[in-house]
């Protein structure tokens, strides 16, 4: 399949003469997205506008993780990981290229934890059903330190190994974007919503407004249905409707999300070698501690703080930098220091609201990952909550909330389930280190570019960033090395070295200023 380009000015003139739409997607990161596709898929006219970047926020900074969620058995979220399960192996067949299994290993330093947390993955294995990606085991203490070779030894009589997806949750948010594209999706980034069309007395929304960041020109959108994806910003969309109709709705519902900060720390392979990753349960606050091998790299995290202030760059704070470090030397034989530390990032979990009372200060690991999906008298339809891994199904609860409220004429169809994403090729014979993996089908196209033997890092060439500009609506430097590469996620230094390179080449392929100086001044807040 040809991809699609992505030239901005084409874009923008399909966005002015499309008089009206039948749905307006305000978000780009998973759920949105998601959204996206499944009603692009049914057929309708489709717009979706996000205000910096595709998985800019949340989506981008996971703990790269497909899951069913093993810490959900011990809340009794049953349901939740049943459903994750089952989205999960979707996951791995939907996008091969992007999504593979991955062996994880919970160290037990007492015979009664092993078997605990044995049973219990076992449990997950009886969840999962044909699903599954591998049987548990449990293992000796030889076979616990010959799989994690990292570990430290003291006290250690054995392990529990179960299995669970990774992915590279900023591509497959952009191969979400490409899949809607392809089936006639209208994609915007660098688009922010500024208020809410709304009819004259009753409230009712009939659009939005927007405003193109790169030109400051307006552009007020008609739709036939408004679906507010934005995450941790969703109570933000939400207040506009109140601000313009001048009361506040019988059915607004004050705090629907409870933002909770998750913070990850990247260092060197040396500091966890081995292809299977860790996981510690329960560490001495509650939390959980992962150890994860991820693009050549090891994620460490992740915390799990409650945050009241919502930023596009959440800041790792200083004692939560302390408490993975501190939780790390627990438990690997080389501890890392501040200094080991190649990038460091905080994104925020937008956990729904379990009661309609304002958002209270306190713990949020406990607080459930579930989503909800809420129809408002105006019109609007907000979904909030939910993780990567049960993207799909939230999409699809969307547009099932959208047919019962009869907003749009909509089958009850699950159209989605088994449609391949962007890309999706059998990659299995292709190593994981090799740079082109994540491409799928597109990687032949981008060999055959000007520069493809011109290598600014070992995982990104010439080629590949005007490939980005082409085709996978790259504006700017931060969009290039963030999340159409991830190296700034991986190595803030070595992401400012390459910079100067990225900005040249996009400012070749879009005649826009690719925004070099807003990126150092970025990359210098992922470094220790």
């Amino acid at each position: 399949m040809t991809p699609l380009l992505t030239d901005r000015a084409q874009l923008l003139a399909r966005l002015a003469n499309i008089e009206e739409f039948d749905l307006a997607i305000i978000g780009g990161g998973a759920t949105g997205l998601g959204v996206a596709v499944d009603a692009a898929m049914r057929g309708l006219k489709v717009v979706l506008v996000e205000a910096h970047d595709f998985a800019k926020g949340t989506s981008s900074r996971s703990t790269k993780l497909v899951h069913g969620g093993v810490r959900y058995l011990a809340q009794g979220h049953w349901p939740l990981v049943w459903e994750a399960l089952r989205e999960r192996q979707r996951l791995l067949k939907n996008a091969p290229h992007l999504v593979h299994a991955m062996p994880f290993v919970m160290p037990a330093y007492r015979r009664i934890d092993q078997w605990f947390y044995g049973l219990g993955l076992k449990l997950y294995d009886l969840l999962a059903g044909s699903a599954g990606l591998g049987p548990t085991q449990f293992l000796n203490r030889q076979k616990t330190l010959l799989t994690l070779p990292g570990v430290k030894v003291t006290h250690l009589v054995g392990g529990v190994q179960y299995w669970d997806g990774q992915f590279d949750d900023a591509r497959l948010a952009l191969v979400l974007a490409r899949t809607a594209a392809s089936h006639g999706a209208l994609l915007l980034n660098h688009m922010p919503v500024v208020g809410l069309s709304t009819e004259h007395g009753t409230g009712r929304v009939l659009g939005l407004n927007c405003t193109d960041q790169e030109t400051d020109t307006p552009y007020s959108l008609k739709a036939r249905c408004v679906v507010n994806a934005t995450g941790v910003w969703v109570d933000q969309i939400e207040a506009m409707t109140q601000t313009q109709v001048g009361h506040v709705a019988e059915d607004k519902v004050l705090h629907t999300v409870r933002p909770s900060q998750g913070v990850h720390l990247v260092v060197d392979a040396s500091f966890w070698p081995g292809k299977s990753a860790l996981l510690v349960p329960h560490t001495q606050d509650g939390r959980v501690l992962f150890a994860v091998p991820w693009q050549g790299k090891v994620l460490l995290g992740t915390t799990d703080t409650p945050r009241l202030v919502v930023d596009w760059e959440p800041q790792a704070l200083e004692s939560e930098i302390d408490q993975i470090l501190a939780e790390a030397a627990q438990y690997l034989v080389k501890a890392p220091q501040r200094s080991d530390v190649t990038s460091v990032w905080a994104g925020l979990r937008p956990l729904a609201q379990s009661d309609q009372r304002p958002q209270q200060q306190g713990a949020t690991q406990n607080v459930s990952r579930e989503h909800t999906v809420r129809v408002f008298s105006n019109g609007m339809v907000s979904v909030s909550g939910g993780k990567w891994t049960t993207y799909r199904a939230m999409a699809a609860d969307v547009m099932q909330s959208i047919r019962r409220a009869q907003l749009l004429s909509l089958t009850s169809d699950d159209i989605t389930s088994h449609q391949p994403l962007w890309g999706a090729q059998d990659v299995s014979a292709i190593d994981d280190s090799d740079p082109y993996r994540p491409y799928g089908t597109d990687a032949a196209q981008i060999r055959q570019l000007p520069g493809a033997e011109n290598w600014l890092s070992p995982q990104l060439n010439e080629a590949m960033v005007r490939f980005a500009a082409r085709y996978e609506y790259a504006r700017t430097v931060e969009d290039v090395l963030a999340r159409r590469n991830r190296l700034l996620f991986l190595d803030a230094a070595a992401a400012l070295v390459a910079a100067p390179q990225v900005a040249s080449i996009l400012a070749s392929e879009t005649g826009v200023s690719p925004q070099l100086a807003e990126f150092e001044l970025l990359a210098k807040g992922y470094l220790l």
